[in-house]
C-alpha cells in the first residue's frame, strides 16, 4: 500500500472513496439526504473541493495504482489537528490501511507541533469507538446537536 497526498483534481475519486466508505453506516444508522444531508455517505467533488479551498488536506492509499481508503488532515489552529473522513472501501476493510492512515495522520501532527488530534465519531457507534481507542483516541464529551439524527463523541490523541 501507498500513501500518497492527493491534489484538488483529485475530488472525484476523494467524493467516490468517502461517500463508497460510508454508505454502510448512512444504512446502520437509518441516515439520509433529508434527516443527515452532510453525512459522508452524500460526499461530492463539490464539498472535497471546499475542503481543499479552506486548507484540508487528503491522503489516498492506494494498492496496485487504485485507490482504496483516504483521510483528511485539518489544522484549525496552532494546537489542534482535525483527523476527518477516513474512509475505507468495503473490501478494503481489516487490511490496516486505517491505521495506517491514521498513523500518517498523527505523524503529520507531531511534525507541525500541535499537540492534539481531534476526531468526531456517531456516538451510537460503539465499535467505532473501541477501534479508534486502539489506535490510542480517548473517548471525551459527546454532544447531542439538534440537526443530527444522532450524538457525536468527541475523541482525541495526545500527539507530543
Amino acid at each position: 500500500m501507498q500513501i500518497r497526498e492527493a491534489r484538488p483534481e483529485d475530488d472525484a475519486t476523494l467524493a467516490m472513496l468517502i461517500s463508497e466508505a460510508n454508505k454502510d453506516v448512512a444504512t446502520r444508522f437509518g441516515l439520509n439526504a433529508d434527516n443527515c444531508p452532510k453525512h459522508p455517505s452524500f460526499c461530492t467533488a463539490a464539498w472535497v473541493r471546499a475542503d481543499f479551498a479552506r486548507g484540508e488536506r487528503y491522503f489516498i492509499a492506494e494498492r496496485d495504482g487504485a485507490p482504496t481508503a483516504c483521510v483528511a488532515y485539518e489544522v484549525p489552529n496552532p494546537a489542534v489537528a482535525y483527523l476527518n473522513r477516513l474512509s475505507v472501501l468495503p473490501a478494503h476493510r481489516r487490511q490496516g490501511q486505517g491505521e495506517q492512515l491514521v498513523r500518517h495522520v498523527l505523524s503529520l501532527a507531531r511534525a507541525d507541533g500541535i499537540a492534539t488530534v481531534s476526531i468526531g465519531v456517531i456516538g451510537e457507534h460503539a465499535e467505532l469507538q473501541r477501534w479508534y481507542a486502539r489506535q490510542g483516541f480517548v473517548a471525551g464529551e459527546q454532544k447531542h446537536f439538534a440537526h443530527l439524527p444522532f450524538s457525536v463523541r468527541y475523541m482525541s490523541f495526545k500527539t507530543l
